[in-house]
C-alpha cells in the first residue's frame, strides 16, 4: 500500500471521526433544555406549587397514602427516578455493548424521555402525582441517553483529544440551555401579551422543551455510528446486571474508587441544580423571572468556563483542576447559606459561582472516566458512572428533601450538601490516576 494510500485513508479517517463528533455535540445541545429548563428552572417551583393546592391543612400530601410534606414532594420525585434508573442504566448498558447497537437504544431512552417532558403541558390544577410520575419517567430516560451517548467518548475521541471534545460537548447543551431561557423568559415575562395565564407560560415552556429534546436528537442518531461488539456480557436483569457490573470493577480498583469519588461530589452537583431553584422561590422569596435570569446567568458562564477549564486541564491536568473546582464549589455552596431573602443580587453573585465552575467540572470527570474504562465496556461501565449524573442521583435529595422536613428550613437543607463536595474532595484526591489509566489498558496521554 502507497504512503498517498495511507495518507488518504487517514485524512478519511480523520474526517469520519470529526463528523462524528459534531454530531456527537448536537445530544448535548438537544437534552440539555430539559436539565436546564425543566429540572433546574421551571418545576421544582412548579410542581411544588400544584403539591401545595393538593396539600391538608398540615401542608402534607399523601402519594400511595404516605405523608409528605409538599415542598418535599419534588426532591422525593427526583430521588425515586433514580430507582428506575438504576434497573434499567446496567441492563441497557449491558446490552449495547453486547449487540453493538447503541443507536437504537440511544433513540428509545431520548423520545421516552422526550414525550413524557412534552406531556407535563397537561400538569395544572392540583396534579401532583402526574407531575411526579413524568417527572420520574423523563429522568430515569434522560439518565439512559446520557449513558448510551458518554459511552460514546471513548470511541469518538483518541486520548489526546477527550478533555477538548467533552468540554466542547458540555459548552454546546449550556448555550442550547441559555438560548431557549431566554425565550422562556421573554415568553414567562409577557405571558399576558401572548394570551396565556402564568401557569400556561410555564406549562409551555416545560412542553417545548421536549419538543426540543426530540427534533435535535435526529442529528447524532444521523451522524453516530454503532460498533462492533468486542467482549461478551451477562443478559441478568437490571439489578443482578449492576452487580455483575460492579463485581467486574473489583478487577479495576482504581477505576472504582474514581468512581466512588465522583460518585459522591456529583451528588452534591446534581442536588444543587435541581434544588436551587427551590431554595431561590421558596426560602429567598424570588420570583420566577428572577430565577430564569439567575440560571441564564450560569448557563453562559459555564460555556465559557467549560472551554476554559478544558483548557486549564492541558496544562495542570484534568484530576487537579477537578479538584480546584470542588474546592470552589464548597466555598460557593457555604456563602449560599447567608445570602438574605429578596435580594436578587446576592442570588446573582451565587449563581455566577456556579456558573465559574460547573461545566468544567462536569466535562472533565467524564473525559477523565473514559480513561478508566476497560475496552469494549464503555456502556456498561458508564451506566454506573451515569447514576450520579444530570440530577438522577438519590441521596443528595433525599438528604435534602430529610433535612427540609425535618428543620422546616431550606437553608439548613442546602449547608447539609457541603459534605459531598468534602468528602468527594478527600477521595479524589487519593485516585493515583495514571495508575489507573495503565490498570484500565488504555493509553497514557500526555497531560492527566
Amino acid at each position: 500500500m502507497g504512503t498517498d494510500t495511507v495518507r488518504v485513508r487517514t485524512a478519511d479517517e480523520t474526517a469520519g471521526r470529526r463528523r462524528e463528533q459534531r454530531g456527537w455535540y448536537v445530544y448535548d445541545w438537544a437534552c440539555s433544555v430539559y436539565s436546564t429548563s425543566v429540572l433546574t428552572v421551571f418545576l421544582g417551583p412548579y410542581l411544588t406549587s400544584v403539591a401545595e393546592r393538593a396539600a391538608d391543612g398540615d401542608g402534607y400530601v399523601h402519594p400511595l397514602g404516605v405523608p409528605v410534606r409538599a415542598g418535599s414532594f419534588f426532591a422525593y420525585s427526583v430521588s425515586l427516578s433514580v430507582v428506575l434508573a438504576v434497573v434499567l442504566m446496567p441492563l441497557v448498558g449491558s446490552a449495547a455493548d453486547r449487540t453493538g447497537r447503541k443507536k437504537p437504544l440511544l433513540a428509545a431512552a431520548a423520545y421516552t424521555g422526550a414525550a413524557a417532558t412534552t406531556g407535563m403541558f397537561f400538569l395544572d390544577g392540583d396534579r401532583y402525582l402526574l407531575g411526579g410520575a413524568l417527572l420520574v419517567v423523563a429522568n430515569a430516560a434522560q439518565s439512559v441517553g446520557m449513558m448510551l451517548y458518554n459511552s460514546y467518548l471513548p470511541q469518538i475521541a483518541p486520548p489526546e483529544e477527550r478533555d477538548a471534545v467533552s468540554s466542547r460537548g458540555w459548552a454546546l447543551g449550556y448555550a442550547a440551555g441559555a438560548l431557549v431561557l431566554v425565550a422562556d423568559l421573554v415568553l414567562y415575562s409577557a405571558h399576558d401579551s401572548f394570551g396565556l395565564s402564568e401557569t400556561a407560560a410555564v406549562r409551555v415552556c416545560l412542553a417545548t422543551a421536549g419538543l426540543w429534546w426530540g427534533a435535535f436528537t435526529l442529528v447524532p442518531l444521523r451522524r453516530l455510528r454503532d460498533r462492533h461488539a468486542r467482549v461478551e456480557h451477562s443478559t441478568a436483569p437490571g439489578l443482578r446486571q449492576l452487580a455483575a457490573t460492579v463485581r467486574d470493577m473489583r478487577r479495576y480498583p482504581l477505576t472504582l474508587a474514581f468512581l466512588l469519588a465522583y460518585l459522591v461530589y456529583n451528588d452534591g452537583i446534581q442536588t444543587v441544580i435541581s434544588q436551587a431553584s427551590v431554595y431561590g422561590s421558596e426560602e429567598l422569596g424570588l420570583g420566577q423571572s428572577t430565577l430564569i435570569v439567575a440560571v441564564l446567568l450560569v448557563q453562559v458562564l459555564a460555556v465559557a468556563c467549560a472551554l476554559a477549564m478544558g483548557r486549564l486541564a492541558r496544562t495542570y491536568g484534568a484530576q487537579r483542576t477537578i479538584l480546584g473546582s470542588l474546592v470552589a464549589w464548597t466555598v460557593t455552596l457555604a456563602a449560599g447559606y447567608f445570602l438574605p431573602a429578596g435580594a436578587p443580587v446576592f442570588f446573582f453573585v451565587l449563581a455566577a459561582g456556579i456558573g465559574l465552575v460547573l461545566g468544567g467540572s462536569q466535562a472533565l470527570s467524564r473525559s477523565l472516566f473514559s480513561h478508566l474504562v476497560p475496552p469494549g465496556k464503555e456502556a456498561e461501565y458508564f451506566s454506573a458512572y451515569e447514576m450520579s449524573d444530570r440530577g438522577m442521583s438519590w441521596l443528595g435529595p433525599l438528604l435534602f428533601g430529610v433535612t427540609y422536613q425535618l428543620t422546616g428550613s431550606y437553608r439548613s437543607a442546602i449547608v447539609s450538601l457541603v459534605a459531598f463536595f468534602v468528602l468527594g474532595f478527600a477521595l479524589l484526591a487519593r485516585v493515583p490516576v495514571r495508575r489507573a489509566i495503565g490498570e484500565a489498558g488504555n493509553p497514557l496521554p500526555e497531560k492527566i
